[in-house]
């Protein structure tokens, strides 16, 4: 039979866990590097970019710049979007929803 008190109770639980999770994915930090370590990117959990380094010798050139720019910074989100992924797959208990 179902228990809507039951279901209730879950419901705020997996609040409570998501919420947790958010707050510890805020503090993580994922970096990215490219041009063989010329440009580096940091961006946090919640998806905010923290920290840019750029190597002098890149400044002459803009478009190779841009580049690797892109590059570290798509980098680094895949990095984040991973750790979130993994994060939630620990809080299901292993249960895979990504399909992946």
């Amino acid at each position: 039979m179902f228990d809507m008190n039951n279901l209730q109770n879950m419901l705020g639980d997996m609040q409570k866990n998501i919420k947790e999770l958010e707050e510890k994915s805020k503090e993580s930090v994922f970096t990215a590097k490219s041009g063989g370590g010329l440009l580096s990117v940091s961006v946090n959990g919640a998806g905010e970019v923290v920290d840019i380094n750029i190597d002098d010798s890149l400044l002459d050139d803009k478009d190779a710049l841009q580049i690797l720019l892109i590059s570290a910074l798509n980098e680094a989100y895949k990095n984040m979007e991973n750790n979130k992924k993994s994060l939630a797959l620990n809080m299901l208990g292993g249960l895979n929803p990504f399909g992946s």
